[in-house]
């Protein structure tokens, strides 16, 4: 077995790892860089992805984050991709508002800890808990040798579980574990996340002190934090208001235990630009499937001292022309270097603008090093490889056995 990490053994985004044996190969991962544009970055030079070629027998999508599966855009040929079912239904209703988020055509679903046999290799998934609903980590097997990639995964949020379930039933006999590091070196060492149910409590304190429209800046595909938002907005008497595009992520899911229309003081706000989408689109089956609590702009106001409101930049005039503006605040629940790139800097003058204060309401979507440390001692592999880290050094700091690796180097396991 040979392996091959194309992109991420020194960055954060981008992941695609390539396993080969016997002549044929798997992908895990076939993301776009964070800081490229999808017209600026080229497939990697992979048999089978620019032509057809029946030696890579498939790509395993860990989640549902451009960063693992943006380039799958630029994908001309119908190569088998395995990815769990809620992360492709949230793919496939984000796509009806950005059509430029690539369809997957030949798709087989994946199952906690069900394995999938294809060609030599066997590939078994392992839920996780991340920012990103239904991801997986992933044990490949061939020639009698064992690859665990984490994928990108947490022990604080909502499925904190999974990690600790991992932790007591790890896989044996791992030759080579290819692990996260994202958080490495952004943090004290010792650092450790506040989970979603104190952020829960945090939220609740909030809204309750609210004078006017609470907004909350967050993305509509982190469904953890929706529900977390969501329960904070029950205990503390509030009504929720999301946009159509986050509740059509909520509705495509199709798991009945999300919040989502039909819920208890749960509202949907159509923005004008997502008015113009869906009528330049022809949509309208999303907008009737939301009518029964659709709340129109001459209401946001009379709600606005009740509501607490999914909001994104875009939704600034929105929010203007319901005068909406006295009393009201941001909360922003999302990583601290958006506010600092220079693309919002019309939206941070904005805030100043109108005197709408920022409040901070967030946790990581990756583990701490606590929780690293934590899954590597368990999976005790012969040898720990970076990935998917701005810090490959900084790992033997923390582990044993790391054996640091560039991207497009093969190595044989």
């Amino acid at each position: 077995m040979q392996v091959c990490i194309h992109r991420g053994a020194k960055e954060i985004g981008g992941s695609c790892v390539e396993i080969e044996t016997k002549g044929q190969s798997l992908l895990l991962d076939l993301g776009l860089p964070l800081d490229a544009a999808l017209s600026e970055t080229p497939l990697p030079d992979i048999s089978g992805l620019k032509s057809m070629d029946e030696s890579l027998l498939g790509i395993a999508i860990s989640h549902a984050h451009l960063d693992h599966y943006g380039l799958m855009a630029k994908l001309r040929q119908k190569v088998p991709v395995f990815i769990g079912d809620g992360a492709i239904r949230i793919i496939n209703a984000a796509r009806q508002f950005f059509p430029d988020i690539p369809a997957f055509p030949n798709t087989i679903g994946l199952r906690d800890r069900e394995p999938i046999s294809r060609g030599p290799f066997t590939i078994i998934p392992y839920l996780v808990d991340h920012s990103a609903y239904d991801a997986y980590a992933f044990l490949i097997e061939a020639d009698g040798k064992k690859v665990f990639y984490s994928g990108d995964f947490r022990g604080h949020g909502r499925k904190a579980k999974l990690l600790n379930r991992l932790v007591k039933n790890p896989p044996l006999d791992v030759d080579i574990l290819l692990m996260e590091g994202s958080t490495l070196g952004r943090t004290a060492t010792d650092n450790e996340y506040p989970s979603e149910d104190e952020l829960e409590d945090r939220f609740i304190k909030i809204f309750q002190s609210a004078n006017g429209l609470t907004l909350v800046w967050t993305s509509g595909q982190n469904i953890d934090r929706i529900v977390t938002i969501y329960k904070a907005c029950r205990k503390s008497g509030k009504k929720l208001i999301v946009d159509l595009y986050s509740a059509n992520i909520l509705m495509a899911i199709n798991n009945p235990k999300l919040p989502q229309p039909g819920f208890r003081d749960f509202h949907v706000y159509v923005p004008e630009f997502q008015r113009r989408l869906i009528k330049k689109r022809g949509l309208f089956n999303i907008t009737f499937s939301v009518s029964a609590c659709r709340v129109y702009p001459e209401k946001l106001a009379e709600m606005a001292r009740s509501s607490v409101m999914l909001f994104r930049p875009s939704m600034t005039e929105d929010i203007e022309r319901a005068k909406c503006l006295e009393g009201v605040s941001l909360i922003y629940s999302l990583w601290s270097g958006y506010l600092k790139d220079g693309r919002y800097q019309w939206f941070i003058d904005w805030l100043d603008k109108h005197q709408v204060p920022i409040i901070r309401c967030h946790t990581s979507g990756h583990a701490s090093l606590p929780d690293l440390q934590k899954l590597a001692n368990a999976i005790s592999a012969k040898r720990l490889v970076p990935i998917h880290t701005f810090e490959p050094d900084s790992y033997k700091l923390f582990f044993d056995n790391v054996e640091k690796r560039k991207d497009g180097e093969i190595w044989t396991v």
